[in-house]
């Protein structure tokens, strides 16, 4: 008997807010939102956001002015929705007018020579030989150069990317716990992280107490990494700017990071640890590993996702180049507008010209169906496989391929071997990695045309979240899991409001790429696409909250479920704890720098298992030999 991965937790953030409770969905769809949904939303925005502040009975802004929680929405409605999803990049990251640049000017010596005075120390080291240096005193030297030079002068120009999906003006995850000189990826996987694991409603130490330690695993990465001045960027560039590599630089930039970080400063785990980079697909790359392992049986409690938050110039300049991302010229050429509108950029299966790139971390929590049900955990839903291949042979490496039409196929026809042919027919629906690239309207739309065709399929659903939130990268396919969460929680289907009309080379004839957001019925089932660079092509299909209730009817007996749903209340009650916190910005971030530490001198170990004293069970180990008919 296979057991079925649960998603018991969601949690993480990106350019519409928070994951958990699905704020972040109810603010992409804010206008199809019920009043009391929408002043909750608009409620844990602004503190989010830190418009607002709880003090405990009301809500005080900046200059001490006090709102009830129906008053926020009129007085800060449009701060909070001009300060989320994709926008004009903010100068917290770097200004887009007046970027920071350096240009190579050529000095040739007139009348024989240069001669400067100058600091003695700020002198390259060696200093040329055939400079002249003669010392003039307080520390100053007289330098005398014959021949041509090449200097570096600085300069700024006007960048042609001037939007991205950031993460909410006004939200600084550093001030939420001791961030140490921790670059923004991995403060973003502190927060995700611990959003996930408190979404659950079940305390992590009672998951930990349920479980032997290494039955447990956390799987994440990041893509290009840790890009800004605290991981990579400043291991590339503090030297050319005269300052020092630190010694937290290289560690810090390691995509390996946010895995490290969540099982060092989270989960304390000492189980399995993986991680897995696919370029747009990486999400979905480590989800695959953390349902595989608890199919397996090798972990009962994982951790999978990640975190990315790569807008930075030298990334976005790298993207411009390749000419993927949405520019500013062009943007004016397809509205025939002397303005680019900053809110439009990403316009997945319309007219587009690029995709524009966002920052976000994006975790969940999943266990298997036997524990969920021993726990009393709340489902949001199932994975019962994820599906990846390659392109095979290609010209070039970023072009797309056969890959992606074989995972959705086999995504496809494993939910109809599960659910059945109508269920796919009327009640699943797609979450495209739609890039708003015109390639991937052609190439993607193809893909969904032929496997809808083939599988009897009509007036398909299709969703692209990075019209919202942007492309993340490799927390991509994590925005599509919130967001599906979201539609089968709230019955809204979001639509892609930024286009005016699908593009006329987009393959529709059996697509349902609806223009506005719309009320949808309970849906079974959506299916998470990705097509990532290099041919990483990923398709994972989801299944439902309310299917997996009637999937373990099937499995357990009347009495165990009996017994789940008064361990489910609990559960509830302190889920919508936590919901009360979060949406008051009251965060209370796990971060366990130091606390916990592992005794190894306490570690007993004989050949039947090793105990760590800080663990409830004792580890397990090996004791048959898998390959006795080969021996």
């Amino acid at each position: 008997m296979k057991a079925l991965p649960l998603i018991v937790g969601m949690g993480g953030i990106n350019a519409a807010g928070r994951t958990s409770f699905n704020q972040a969905f109810r603010r992409i769809v804010i206008d199809k939102l019920t009043d009391t949904a929408r002043q909750e939303t608009f409620v844990g925005l602004a503190c989010l956001m830190n418009l607002v502040s709880f003090d405990g009975e009301q809500y005080v802004d900046a200059e001490g002015k006090a709102y009830q929680a129906d008053e926020i929405e009129a007085a800060f409605k449009q701060d909070i929705l001009e300060g989320t999803l994709i926008r004009r990049i903010e100068k917290t990251h770097f200004d887009v007018d007046a970027t920071h640049w350096q240009r190579s000017m050529a000095l040739s010596p007139k009348d024989g020579a240069i001669t400067f005075n100058v600091k003695a120390k700020e002198l390259p080291q060696p200093t040329p030989s055939s400079w002249v240096v003669n010392d003039i005193g307080d520390g100053m030297v007289s330098v005398e150069i014959t021949e041509s030079l090449l200097i570096k002068h600085d300069s700024y120009m006007d960048n042609p990317i001037k939007a991205a999906g950031q993460l909410p003006s006004g939200l600084d995850i550093s001030t939420m716990y001791n961030s140490r000189y921790q670059p923004r990826g991995l403060q973003a996987t502190i927060f995700a992280a611990t959003d996930a694991i408190r979404s659950t409603g079940i305390d992590w130490d009672v998951i930990v107490d349920q479980v032997s330690p290494d039955h447990i695993g956390v799987y994440s990465s990041s893509v290009a990494g840790q890009m800004q001045s605290e991981g990579f960027g400043g291991l590339i560039k503090n030297r050319m700017k005269g300052d020092r590599v630190t010694t937290k630089n290289l560690a810090l930039g390691l995509n390996t990071m946010p895995t490290d970080f969540i099982n060092a400063y989270v989960t304390g785990n000492v189980g399995t640890t993986f991680t897995s980079s696919g370029a747009c697909a990486t999400f979905l790359y480590n989800l695959k590993a953390a349902v595989q392992d608890i199919q397996a049986g090798r972990v009962r409690v994982a951790i999978a996702g990640s975190s990315e938050c790569a807008i930075t110039q030298e990334v976005i300049e790298g993207f411009c180049n390749m000419s993927a991302l949405a520019n500013e010229e062009n943007l004016k050429k397809l509205d025939g507008a002397t303005e680019a509108n900053w809110r439009k950029t990403s316009r997945p299966f319309g007219k587009n010209c690029g995709f524009t790139i966002g920052e976000g971390a994006q975790y969940v929590v999943l266990m298997d169906d036997a524990l969920a049900v021993e726990l009393g955990a709340h489902i949001h839903g199932a994975i019962p496989d994820v599906f990846v291949n390659a392109d095979g042979v290609k010209k070039s490496i970023t072009a797309p391929g056969p890959g992606n039409y074989i995972t959705m196929a086999k995504s496809v026809a494993l939910s109809k071997a599960m659910l059945g042919e109508e269920s796919i027919q009327q009640r699943s629906f797609v979450m495209a990695h739609g890039s708003s690239t015109p390639a991937n309207r052609v190439t993607e739309s193809h893909i969904f045309h032929l496997v809808a065709e083939s599988f009897g399929i009509e007036n398909w659903p299709v969703v692209a979240p990075k019209a919202f939130v942007g492309h993340t990268i490799g927390p991509a396919s994590g925005d599509q899991v919130a967001l599906a969460a979201g539609v089968f929680e709230e019955n809204i289907m979001p639509g892609v409001t930024t286009i005016d009309e699908v593009a006329s080379d987009v393959y529709d004839q059996h697509l349902n790429i609806a223009l506005d957001h719309w009320q949808c019925p309970d849906m079974d089932v959506a299916f998470i696409n990705s097509k990532g660079f290099g041919g990483n092509n990923a398709t994972a299909p989801m299944l439902s909250g309310k299917v997996v209730s009637q999937m373990l009817a099937k499995r357990y007996s009347e009495q165990a479920l009996s017994d789940y749903a008064v361990k489910l209340e609990k559960t509830q009650a302190q889920r919508m704890a936590y919901k009360s916190a979060a949406d008051n910005a009251q965060f209370d971030l796990i971060y366990r720098f130091g606390k916990g530490m592992i005794d190894e001198a306490g570690i007993q170990l004989d050949q039947k298992q090793l105990t760590i004293p800080e663990f409830k069970h004792a580890i397990e180990l090996p004791q048959d030999n898998p390959y006795g008919d080969m021996m």
